[in-house]
């Protein structure tokens, strides 16, 4: 860095801080500023207390009501709750009798980090947070119905139910305003599947819903249940995930609070974490659906509180059933494949396997049409995970070896020619001739048969499948639970040296196959730096890229506080891959001779002497565009004369 370098950087640092004293604000903007956000917080406090104003008005409404016998609502005011328990194969939903609605779905065949069978939730979550202007909240999951009635409305959240015709797989879940007004909600657990599903009926409602009614509103609440062991890592893949109507899937946001009012129709609504998920889905879409997702901080036990609040089309003359399904399971691709064919609107494609973010669409499709099927080819061998990830980067290696070759090769093109390079760097030795002196190295490469952009075009085809498997690993719930070596679970951290206290930036572990991969990636960082071929240049650029180079090596140091809390499986497989790399390198190192290949340009150049040299397409392109700014620079130095 030259003396004229550091002044200009002293110069622009002056000029900043300069920017910031002169604009800085003045006491009396400072108070102005205080007042507005004061007057904001003013209009936030009056808002939630007329939420709860609003509150205390329905439970004071409701509790005149129930002693009311004239009042529509006398006879589902009143009850006992009790539970009714619908299971199959894969999956058991408790039902309560306040409010009609599921308060518990548990799955069979995956355990949670005590052991026992994982429950998504159940009528017992419920959370304390600290609110700075309204104190203590309390959160708890709740799902409810509200219907515009012709004298009160209708909120299923405290009425009580009665249950009619219970078996195994199926109940009804009558609210009898009268022996023959009454809705029914009936409840149907698909057998061998994870999907319920809820048909909301009425009966004789003509004096209670006015004929005009058209929809019903779904109020969803519910805490999302932390149920792996890295909080942090499964953070990153819980959200609440939507799909619009005849359009693609979106999200909110999975590291913090966030709130999205949506205008268009709506097929289904996910509330997500890393490996389970509850989707509610409408046979006919939802529509004005309002979504919330607050961030919880860890060691609650939970991930996000969701919110969700949409309107269904209703029937009140009940010729018609508003018809919805519930999916409870895991975020298994094949099984939500499965899941779209039982769908309630068989004429619809749901889509539900989207649920799973694979990527971008090019790296999407590489894990949906090749990585999954190799990855459930090779773990239907019956190997242990860690064997399978290791079988699936070879595979992966061996496919995109030929891409590498033609890469290191290219390279080893450019080295070989390096004596050249020093001559035409000799040749133009002032700043003024560097397009000159560019123009003819890319003439020379094209001579002999080089092009700096040969290694370049096989490396971008590598990066679709190396970004394809990253978004794959952490998503394959088949490594969850699963131990290999010193791992016990490759969808978590391995954590084989660990303390109790949390210690920034690192926490309160070391993953070893996290420090493993990071050694690895200076090896292959020192490899490639070799490989890379000189280019020649003024004392100036030579600094820089020594200064390039530095930050290179700097790298795996700052991937080692950034993945130590990636899944274990990850950061095995990018160990695997990154000292695979390493060993190809070495082997290509000794089997591509870089004299042979001199000898083989310099004949190629010798045979094409006399002829006009065809330049591929990048490369003329690179020549004309050095031609123009030649001409462009030699245009300006006429006129500064």
């Amino acid at each position: 860095m030259n003396k004229n370098t550091i002044i200009g950087y002293l110069l622009i640092g002056a000029v900043l801080l300069g920017y910031f004293y002169f604009n800085q604000p003045n006491p009396q903007q400072i108070e102005a500023q205080r007042r507005y956000q004061d007057s904001i917080a003013q209009v936030q406090y009056a808002q939630e207390q007329a939420i709860i104003k609003a509150e205390d008005d329905k439970r004071a409404a409701l509790a005149t009501q129930s002693t009311d016998s004239t009042s529509t609502l006398f006879n589902v005011l009143r009850g006992e709750e009790s539970f009714v328990t619908l299971s199959n194969e894969k999956l058991s939903v408790r039902l309560s009798t306040l409010g009609g609605r599921v308060c518990s779905a548990t799955l069979a065949g995956y355990n949670n980090q005590q052991g026992e069978p994982v429950t998504l939730f159940d009528e017992n979550d419920h959370i304390t947070v600290r609110n700075s202007r309204r104190g203590s909240e309390e959160l708890y999951n709740q799902f409810y119905f509200t219907l515009d009635g012709k004298e009160e409305n209708i909120n299923t959240a405290d009425l009580y139910f009665t249950p009619i015709g219970t078996t195994e797989n199926s109940v009804t879940m009558r609210l009898a305003f009268t022996p023959e007004r009454y809705l029914d909600f009936v409840y149907t657990l698909i057998p061998d599947s994870y999907m319920l599903n809820l048909s909301v009926e009425a009966h004789n409602m003509q004096n209670i819903l006015p004929g005009s009614a058209r929809e019903i509103g779904i109020n969803w609440d519910q805490l999302i249940r932390q149920q792996e062991k890295g909080f942090t890592f499964e953070q990153q893949y819980t959200n609440i995930t939507y799909k619009l109507s005849n359009d693609d899937t979106e999200n909110l946001s999975e590291r913090t609070s966030e709130k999205e009012n949506i205008d268009k129709p709506v097929d289904w609504v996910a509330l997500k974490n890393q490996f389970f998920s509850c989707i509610l889905i409408s046979a006919d879409e939802f529509s004005d659906v309002s979504l919330s997702s607050d961030t919880l901080h860890e060691g609650r036990g939970y991930m996000k509180n969701c919110s969700v609040a949409m309107y269904a089309p209703f029937d009140p003359s009940g010729k018609k059933a508003t018809d919805l399904q519930f999916y409870f399971g895991p975020n298994k691709y094949s099984e939500l494949k499965v899941s779209n064919d039982l769908s309630i609107n068989s004429d619809k494609e749901l889509q539900l396997h989207k649920l799973i973010y694979f990527g971008w669409p090019i790296v999407r499709l590489i894990n949906r049409y090749f990585i999954i099927y190799l990855f459930d080819w090779l773990t239907s061998w019956g190997l242990s995970m860690g064997l399978v990830l290791l079988l699936l980067t070879l595979i992966v290696k061996a496919i995109v070896y030929p891409f590498t070759y033609k890469s290191y090769v290219s390279s080893a093109k450019m080295r070989a020619l390096k004596p050249y390079i020093d001559e035409i760097n000799a040749k133009y030795p002032k700043p003024e001739d560097a397009m000159k002196k560019q123009q003819e190295i890319m003439t020379m490469y094209s001579q002999y048969g080089a092009s700096p952009m040969g290694g370049c075009l096989p490396m971008l085809i590598q990066m679709p499948i190396f970004i394809a498997l990253f978004n794959f690993v952490p998503n394959a719930i088949e490594l969850r639970q699963q131990s290999f070596l010193w791992a016990d679970d490759l969808s978590s951290y391995d954590a084989l040296i660990s303390w109790g206290t949390s210690v920034w930036p690192i926490g309160n572990h070391i993953s070893i196959f996290c420090l493993l991969f990071c050694v690895t990636q200076i090896l292959n960082t020192y490899y490639m730096q070799k490989m890379q071929p000189s280019m020649g240049g003024s004392p100036e650029q030579e600094a820089q890229m020594k200064m390039m180079r530095w930050m290179m090596y700097l790298m795996p140091v700052m991937f080692f506080f950034i993945f130590n809390d990636y899944s274990s499986g990850l950061n095995y497989y990018y160990f695997l891959s990154t000292l695979i790399s390493v060993l190809i390198f070495i082997y290509m190192k000794y089997t591509v001779k870089e004299d042979e290949l001199l000898r083989k340009m310099q004949a190629y150049h010798e045979a094409n002497k006399n002829n006009p040299t065809k330049r591929s397409g990048m490369m003329a392109r690179l020549e004309a565009l050095q031609k123009e700014q030649q001409r462009i620079l030699e245009e300006q130095q006429r006129r500064k004369k």
